[in-house]
């Protein structure tokens, strides 16, 4: 079987070899979210310290499009689970064990000849890939050898620029920019990722916004809430160290870090989460939990005065969306072209949006008001999910 289903997938093809075929308007499509890391999310496993922000979307995503009657599967790598199994109505396939194979080898096996099966096996008519990654290649090309449509959907603005993909390997990146080309349709956060899109691949997206739902525990944000709050991966590129200068510079408030080292595509380099987790430990205003699983950084939101974000780039963080849900005001390095978002460029300036949010009782009323609004209007789950139907539906046409 592996050698046969490697032979196909390597074979040359010229087109779409099978025609995407039209779905009678009464049936909602089968989709299929090809989504590697996404098992311990969307199981809900507390043991496996994997939270990405993609894998968040697609297994949010997943359970919506459940609910709402479409017919969903999910492939993911082998974290020890059954395969296939139904979670909340969605059928999980496993492909194999992230650190499977021989060096080099395993490329083609089990990587390749894994995946390619477990793509035949769902059997779907419409496949979603979330980041930057070899597979966008290889699901785009399943996809038009079996008459099959594909979606990819960027997780991050640097997803689109040339040379600044988070893929190591040069034949990953090759794979990855000859799926984007050939894909159906592409799915883009924000503005700014669809004109790196068009600028870039030569390729016309559409956005759709990220999605949260928040859980039924979920509280209003309130003046008597005192903490500001950082949520993230521990990685040099999400800067922690801004959020322990913010931090020193306004010792009368109290910051919450929360995130665990980084694992999996991210490698973290060595003694920096423990450098931070030690700088954090030295501040009598900061504490510090690690990695805490998705549910209980739940609670964290519930109690939370402010958010900060102090990333190098993003997408649209999945952080903003659990805090304008319940009315957090977002203070952030980054600009997402969300108007509630407030941006600062260097720690004077980031102390001085703190304090005055922190301080002035009104501004943090209004601001919070505006996030509880911007979300219900931009990223609820009624209107993301109305999105992506109209986009199923034109696919269904093709």
């Amino acid at each position: 079987m592996p050698a046969a289903t490697l032979r196909e997938a390597l074979a040359p093809a010229q087109g779409r070899t099978q025609p995407a075929p039209q779905l009678p308007a009464a049936r909602k499509p089968h989709i299929c979210f090809v989504a590697p890391y996404a098992w311990p999310v969307l199981a809900r496993d507390p043991n496996i310290q994997v939270v990405g922000g993609a894998e968040v979307q697609q297994s949010i995503l997943a359970r919506l499009f459940a609910e709402a009657g479409y017919p969903v599967s999910m492939i993911t790598f082998d974290y020890g689970q059954p395969s296939p199994t139904e979670i909340d109505g969605i059928r999980v396939v496993k492909a194999f064990r992230e650190g499977a194979g021989i060096p080099v080898l395993r490329f083609l096996h089990p990587r390749l000849t894994t995946m390619w099966r477990a793509l035949r096996q769902v059997n779907a008519d419409l496949y979603y890939q979330r980041s930057s990654a070899m597979w966008t290649g290889v699901v785009a090309e399943f996809c038009r050898r079996h008459g099959k449509h594909s979606i990819y959907a960027g997780a991050s603005d640097r997803d689109f620029e040339i040379g600044q993909e988070q893929i190591t390997h040069a034949r990953d990146r090759w794979l990855y920019r000859r799926g984007l080309a050939r894909v159906d349709r592409i799915v883009t956060q924000n503005p700014f990722q669809r004109e790196s899109c068009r600028r870039n691949h030569r390729r016309e997206a559409l956005v759709i916004p990220s999605c949260y739902v928040p859980p039924p525990h979920a509280a209003r944000a309130s003046l008597a809430h005192e903490r500001v709050l950082w949520v993230g991966t521990i990685h040099d590129y999400k800067r922690p160290h801004l959020l322990l200068d913010l931090a020193e510079r306004l010792p009368h408030r109290r910051f919450v870090m929360i995130g665990g080292p980084s694992v999996g595509r991210e490698r973290l380099k060595p003694g920096y989460f423990e450098e931070v987790r030690a700088r954090a430990a030295a501040l009598p205003n900061v504490e510090f939990t690690g990695f805490l699983p998705l549910a209980e950084v739940e609670h964290w939101f519930d109690r939370a005065r402010l958010l900060v974000l102090t990333s190098v780039y993003e997408g649209m963080p999945n952080v903003f969306l659990q805090a304008w849900a319940r009315g957090v005001p977002t203070v952030a390095t980054v600009d997402v072209g969300a108007p509630v978002n407030t941006v600062f460029s260097d720690v004077r300036q980031g102390t001085a949006r703190l304090e005055a949010l922190l301080s002035d009782e009104g501004l943090w009323a209004q601001a919070s008001d505006d996030c509880l609004a911007y979300f219900e209007r931009t990223h609820s789950a009624t209107e993301v999910l109305a999105r992506y139907a109209r986009l199923f539906d034109e696919l269904a046409e093709k």
